[in-house]
C-alpha cells in the first residue's frame, strides 16, 4: 500500500517557513540567532485594528459567513480598490481567503488544466511554482538579471508565451528582491498580454510598501481590456502588521471569482469572522498606519543596502519596495575559503550552502536564493529593529571576511 500521494512528489516543504522555524528553534535553546527570514513585518497590528476584532467577539460575530466573505468586508475591498487603484469591481468579483496564499492557491485550481503552462519571472516567490504543480499545470520560469532590476522586458514575457500559455504571474513589487514595475513598464508588458489573450495574476500584497515616492500601478489599474484578463491578489498582512490574522482577498472577472468559491466551498469554507472584522476595520479606517510602517521599512531598507555593499564581494540593488534585499554573492563563491567548504559539503546549491554555513557558525538565519530560482543570492528580509539588522549584517561581514582569508 502506498500511503504518500503522488502530487507531493512535485513540490517542497517552504523554505521560508523551515528557515524561520529553525531559526525560533534555536532561539528557544538560548542561542542568539539573528533571523533575516521571515517575511513578517515586526510591528504591532494597529490598535483600531484589535479593537474591531474585540468589538465583533462581543457582539457576537462568530459564526460562520458567506463563503467568499462577508458582506461588509467585501464592501470595503470594493472601497479599496476604488480609492486606492481606480479600478471598478462589484461584490460578486471580490473573494476573501484565508490569506493571500490560500486566495492564490484557489485561483490556479480554478484556472488551470494538466499541462497549462505559467509563465513565472525569476527570482518568484517560493510558493508560486510548487502551488502552479500541485494544480497540474506547468511553471515556465523566465530568468531576469541583476542589472534589469529583476524585471522580465516585453520580448523575454513575448519568447516565453506558447499557445499552452494560461496565466503570467506578476508580482510588484517583489518578494524576494523588492524590484517593482512602473506603469510604463507595465504597459509594455500589458501589449504582450492583450497580443496572447493569457491572464494575469498580479500579485499585490506589498502594494503599499513603496519608498522614494514610487508610483504603484497594476495591470488592471491600466485598461479595461486587461482588467478583463488580470486577477488582483492581495491581504492585509503586509500592509497592516497582521500576518498572524490570515486574510487575503482578490478580484476578477466572475467566472474565476465563482469558481474559486466553489473550491473554497470544500476545502476551508469562509475564513475566520473576527479576522474578517478586523481587515474590514484595517481597510475602511485611518491609513495613517500604513504610511509609517513604509516610512520605516525605507529607513531600514537605506540602512541594510549600504552595510552590505560595502562588504567585499556582495553586490545589492536598491530595492524600490517591500521589505526584503537580495544580495547576489558571486564575489563570495570565488574566494578560496568557500571553495574550500564547497569541497568538504555534499551540498550542490551555493545559496543553501553559504546559508547553512551563516547559521551554524555565525548564527544569522537567512534563506537560500536557490528556493527563488536563483543560486547566485540569498534573501534577507529586514522587517526587524534597526540594531539587529547592524548585528547581522556584520555576521555576514564577519563570515565573508573569514572566507577570504
Amino acid at each position: 500500500m502506498e500511503w504518500n500521494a503522488r502530487r507531493l512528489d512535485v513540490i517542497e516543504p517552504s523554505p521560508t517557513l523551515a528557515i524561520s522555524a529553525k531559526a525560533a528553534e534555536l532561539k528557544k535553546k538560548g542561542e542568539d540567532i539573528v533571523s533575516f527570514g521571515a517575511g513578517e513585518p515586526d510591528f504591532e497590528t494597529p490598535a483600531h485594528i484589535k479593537e474591531a476584532a474585540k468589538k465583533a467577539i462581543d457582539k457576537g460575530q462568530t459564526r460562520y459567513t458567506a463563503v467568499s466573505g462577508t458582506v461588509e468586508l467585501r464592501d470595503a475591498i470594493i472601497t479599496k480598490f476604488k480609492r486606492d487603484n481606480g479600478l471598478e469591481y462589484t461584490r460578486n468579483q471580490i473573494i476573501v481567503g484565508t490569506g493571500g496564499k490560500q486566495v492564490i492557491y484557489n485561483f490556479f485550481l480554478a484556472t488551470l488544466n494538466p499541462g497549462d503552462e505559467v509563465v513565472i519571472p525569476a527570482p518568484y516567490w517560493v510558493s508560486y511554482a510548487d502551488i502552479v504543480r500541485l494544480a497540474e499545470g506547468k511553471a515556465v520560469i523566465v530568468p531576469t538579471s541583476k542589472e534589469d532590476n529583476f524585471r522580465i522586458s516585453p520580448a523575454q514575457l513575448e519568447k516565453a508565451i506558447t499557445p499552452k500559455t494560461k496565466v503570467v504571474v506578476i508580482n510588484s513589487p517583489s518578494n524576494p528582491t523588492g524590484s517593482a514595475y512602473s506603469r510604463k513598464e507595465l504597459e509594455a508588458i500589458g501589449e504582450v498580454i492583450l497580443k496572447h489573450k493569457v491572464m494575469v495574476l498580479s500579485d499585490d500584497i506589498y502594494e503599499s510598501i513603496v519608498f522614494d515616492g514610487f508610483q504603484f500601478s497594476n495591470l488592471a489599474m491600466l485598461s479595461p481590456e486587461l482588467k478583463e484578463l488580470t486577477f488582483v491578489a492581495n491581504g492585509v498582512s503586509k500592509a497592516y502588521s497582521m500576518t498572524g490574522w490570515r486574510i487575503g482577498y482578490g478580484a476578477g472577472p466572475l467566472h474565476i471569482i465563482q469558481n474559486m468559491d466553489t473550491i473554497q466551498s470544500q476545502s476551508t469554507s469562509n475564513p475566520s469572522s473576527i479576522s474578517q472584522a478586523a481587515a474590514e476595520a484595517a481597510l475602511t479606517g485611518d491609513q495613517a498606519c500604513v504610511g509609517e510602517m513604509a516610512k520605516a521599512f525605507q529607513k531600514r531598507r537605506d540602512l541594510i543596502v549600504g552595510l552590505l555593499n560595502v562588504i567585499p564581494g556582495v553586490e545589492v540593488n536598491m530595492p524600490q519596495g517591500a521589505f526584503y534585499v537580495f544580495p547576489y554573492l558571486t564575489g563570495v563563491y570565488e574566494t578560496e575559503g568557500f571553495k574550500k567548504l564547497q569541497a568538504t559539503s555534499s551540498e550542490k546549491s551555493k545559496s543553501k550552502l553559504f546559508c547553512a554555513h551563516l547559521l551554524d557558525k555565525y548564527k544569522v538565519a537567512a534563506v537560500p536564493g536557490i528556493a527563488f530560482g536563483d543560486d547566485n543570492a540569498l534573501r534577507l528580509s529586514y522587517a526587524m529593529g534597526e540594531e539587529d539588522i547592524k548585528k547581522g549584517v556584520s555576521r555576514i561581514s564577519e563570515m565573508v571576511k573569514d572566507l577570504s582569508l
